[in-house]
């Protein structure tokens, strides 16, 4: 799987290095790229915010450099211009348009979701990035035919080398922590870079900057999407649909994913709206709160997404049991859990948890879950199908002060 992860705060996404999913990457079951947005400006002060029309306080990301750098990952249909919907040509396939000359794709970079933050711009900070040929040979990279009828792509249009594709700008796979420049090509199996935090990384090979030096097109690799795949932009938002277990299932599934880390008041609405006319496009929120930045946001996301992909977690079986897993303990939170000793300060693990009877565990689980459901969490009960609930479901939910009624769950 591949996540393309965009934000003004690469250094966020160290985590991304150490635990579960930096082993994933190590084994290349996750490819992380995270990109600078401040590398597709073409200002002295790398500007990525202005004031709101309208007028009111704070600041509004600009969408240019949000419309640059999702031209550079995902280049709008051929025959067309960046920003504008796609006109199918007639013809084959064609070199996608290049968009105006910016700096190159950073591999270190940091993802932040919508934030209410003041007006003062982060403009000024340190330059990070390659040189600007490296990304005149991405923006060359060879083309692949898109699916008949994707996101209105006629048969016989191409597309760019899809992610983890051999050829032109093809090998900067993976990012080196909060490295500000792209790793080595050992990072091809989704592995972390060489460069520890902080320190730039081996500059990538010859390949990404010369595009005579390798023959367009090429199979995926292990972590990339197949050629054609379109990916889907995820942008982090207090306005966005609340973000589920449903939600990370469902990403799990997906080749490739987009995250678009906002700041401020949020990314001015047009990037979004243009967007959807060449990808699927999700605002999505936490909860009912306003953080910082998207970052945050992104980082919980991933991980969520992340352990869910296979190979991830030792025990696979385990993710069945989480909170709001589909299945059994869907729309319920997972009860109370122990484990060695089995006396601890006077409190003894629950007799039924070491009496070796696996369907009265299966019960007793079940039992404490709609009870911890009950307390915690009511507004979850309305969801339970009737029909799911057996009569000792029901039993456990009336003594919980939760009725079950013939239709739905009683208020």
């Amino acid at each position: 799987m591949r996540l393309d992860i965009v934000t003004i705060f690469p250094e966020y996404f160290a985590p991304l290095d150490i635990s579960l999913l930096g082993k994933a990457r190590r084994a290349g079951l996750l490819d992380v790229r995270v990109h600078d947005l401040r590398e597709w400006t073409h200002d002295r002060h790398r500007t990525v915010d202005d004031t709101p029309y309208g007028g009111g306080p704070g600041m509004v990301m600009k969408p240019d450099p949000w419309g640059e750098v999702l031209d550079t990952l995902v280049p709008p249909f051929p025959g067309t211009l960046p920003g504008t919907s796609p006109s199918p040509p007639g013809g084959g396939p064609s070199t996608p348009p290049v968009p105006g000359e910016t700096s190159s794709l950073a591999s270190s970079g940091d993802a932040s979701g919508a934030t209410r933050s003041g007006g003062a711009s982060d403009a000024g900070s340190p330059g990070r990035g390659e040189p600007s040929d490296r990304l005149a040979a991405d923006r060359l990279s060879a083309s692949e035919p898109a699916p008949p009828g994707a996101f209105g792509t006629p048969s016989g249009a191409s597309r760019p080398v899809p992610p983890g594709a051999k050829g032109p700008g093809a090998s900067r796979l993976g990012t080196s922590g909060v490295s500000g420049t792209a790793s080595s090509a050992k990072s091809e199996t989704g592995s972390l870079g060489a460069a520890g935090v902080g320190e730039p990384a081996a500059p990538g090979p010859e390949s990404a900057r010369d595009p005579e030096a390798a023959a367009p097109g090429g199979e995926a690799s292990a972590t990339g999407a197949a050629p054609g795949t379109v990916p889907r932009l995820v942008i982090p938002t207090p306005s966005g649909r609340p973000f589920t277990q449903a939600d990370a299932v469902r990403y799990a599934a997906e080749p490739w994913l987009i995250f678009a880390c906002g700041r401020y008041e949020g990314i001015d609405s047009r990037v979004a709206e243009e967007a959807r006319t060449r990808m699927p496009v999700d605002e999505v929120s936490l909860g009912d709160f306003v953080l910082a930045g998207g970052e945050v946001a992104v980082l919980v996301m991933v991980e969520a997404i992340g352990r869910l992909l296979p190979g991830v977690l030792g025990n696979a079986d385990s993710v069945a049991d989480d909170s709001f897993a589909p299945g059994a303990m869907e729309s319920l939170l997972e009860g109370p859990v122990y484990t060695k000793p089995p006396v601890w300060r006077e409190r003894p693990v629950p007799d039924i948890l070491l009496s070796g009877h696996h369907g009265a565990i299966a019960r007793w689980r079940r039992d404490e879950a709609l009870r911890r459901t009950a307390r915690h969490r009511p507004e979850l009960l309305s969801r339970l199908a009737p029909e799911a609930l057996d009569k000792h479901d029901r039993a456990v939910l009336r003594e919980a002060g939760f009725p079950v009624d013939g239709e739905g769950m009683a208020d």
